[in-house]
């Protein structure tokens, strides 16, 4: 699709029909959009939190903020790393993602090591669903620690559904599993209904104590 045509406007709705768009590479124009027959989920009500990143998080290496330097975040989830050489995060993409982000349609959690930016995410949020882009670490445990804060605001502000998009390894260790595309989109269609959802609701002052407690709590 020609780069010009894709809108913040047309992302959202997109989004509504369970698309999302993807580049060839950091330079390409066009854009494609994604309708996977399998669709990666993490149940909020299941989240896993594996016993030695548990440790971590209560130790509070990291200081966690929101939505404080999103597009600084989106650019070090296209660089290459280890075992990602290419990406699929062009220069279109981040400037639509920033769009959305300044209308209050996209978040980033970020991590921080002192005033060192070490992992991250980032994300579209409609209603009671938040679709997970990307996210990227340069410390041990940093992109992890940021899903967990995620996963405790998603839980604080009443939304249903966590969209990955695709399966990895590293989310499966969390509880994220495969669904059809027709039972994504009948959970989806339910979480777009849900108008009581709210992003940043959690205290990013908490503990890694208090946030495992209430991960566990409200599970």
């Amino acid at each position: 699709m020609p780069h010009d045509v894709i809108t913040p406007n047309l992302l959202i709705e997109a989004y509504s029909s369970g698309l999302f768009p993807m580049a060839e590479g950091r330079e390409d124009k066009e854009l494609f959009w994604v309708d996977p027959e399998e669709r990666g989920v993490i149940p909020l009500d299941d989240f896993h939190i594996p016993k030695s990143l548990a440790k971590h998080i209560r130790q509070n290496h990291f200081k966690i903020t929101l939505d404080t330097v999103f597009q600084d975040v989106v650019k070090s989830c296209s660089r290459p790393a280890r075992g990602r050489e290419t990406t699929w995060i062009s220069e279109r993409i981040e400037t639509l993602y920033t769009g959305l982000f300044k209308r209050g349609f996209a978040h980033s959690v970020e991590v921080w090591e002192e005033d060192e930016l070490v992992g991250g995410l980032y994300g579209v949020s409609l209603s009671g669903a938040f679709f997970g882009e990307s996210m990227f670490s340069t410390k041990t445990n940093a992109s992890k620690t940021a899903l967990v804060y995620l996963v405790a605001q998603l839980k604080a502000g009443g939304y249903f559904l966590l969209d990955t998009q695709f399966i990895t390894d590293h989310l499966k260790q969390f509880g994220a599993r495969e669904i059809s595309r027709e039972e994504y989109k009948m959970r989806l269609d339910y979480a777009l209904r849900q108008k009581r959802t709210e992003f940043g609701q959690f205290s990013i002052a908490a503990s890694g104590a208090d946030v495992l407690q209430f991960i566990t709590q409200t599970s």
